[in-house]
């Protein structure tokens, strides 16, 4: 099923989740911009894919003052951008019951990561898209663990229940518009995320979860399908269990 949108902006492409659907993206006749830290990995991508396809632009999110610049750079040159894909995250295992492990600035790195860069990010790129007379989309990865938490990465759940809620409103209160909001909920998948360098605590990381290439096929599905709303495995599964019902709440709430 072919990609509704033509060029597409990648945040977080420069491994797993991020950039296998840069990768399908660009198979079913997208052009992406792929964003992230590592420039190799962008690079490598952009090589792989042909210049014709891809654009590698290295970028660090969490420099919040930075993003403006960033922003108005991306649109001045791609004004045929229609569609942004946010998908970075961090993930780091935190347990309050020994406080004097607990690192503040950790903290502090993984919610601006999760959390308030999305933000950023979106305040920024929307003058530009609401200006487009054509539907264009802003699309981000959150998790399952947004809908149920674990115990062992409490402020990894709470930011991604945090981006859920905001883009709940986001999307109520861009419904007169254009501009489409999408959710990607993810289950646990066999990424660097779960990596023993990232998380000591894990062992053999990279096996957890739903094997990434499975992973790809059942969002792109959803996501070319024009859904708002694709939850895998068994993200799906929690969100059938009671977030229909939650948000019928939420609708009669907001009117």
């Amino acid at each position: 099923m072919p990609f509704p949108y033509r060029r597409v902006l990648v945040i977080g492409a420069s491994s797993g989740i991020g950039e296998a659907l840069a990768a399908r993206f660009i198979k079913e006749g997208a052009s992406v911009i792929a964003v992230g830290r590592r420039k190799e990995n962008l690079e490598a991508f952009v090589h792989k894919h042909g210049k014709d396809k891809a654009t590698a632009i290295p970028f660090d999110i969490t420099e919040l003052e930075k993003i403006p610049n960033f922003v108005t750079n991306i649109t001045s040159t791609y004004d045929d951008l229609d569609c942004v894909l946010m998908n970075s995250g961090i993930q780091r295992g935190l347990d309050f019951s020994k406080p004097e492990s607990i690192d503040m600035d950790v903290v502090e790195k993984e919610y601006k990561t999760n959390y308030l860069s999305y933000l950023a990010l979106t305040k920024a790129f929307l003058p530009f898209l609401q200006k487009k007379q054509q539907e264009s989309a802003l699309m981000f990865t959150t998790s399952g663990l947004a809908l149920v938490p674990i115990t062992r990465c409490p402020n990894y759940c709470a930011s991604k229940a945090a981006l859920h809620h905001w883009i709940l409103v986001l999307r109520k209160q861009l419904s007169d518009s254009k501009v489409k909001v999408v959710e990607l909920f993810p289950p646990a998948v066999q990424t660097e995320l779960h990596d023993e360098k990232h998380q000591p605590d894990i062992k053999n990381g990279r096996q957890i979860g739903m094997p990434l290439d499975q992973f790809t096929d059942e969002a792109y599905a959803g996501l070319a399908a024009g859904k708002e709303e694709v939850a895998v495995g068994n993200a799906g599964d929690w969100y059938n269990a009671f977030e229909v019902q939650r948000q019928q709440l939420f609708n009669k709430m907001a009117g």
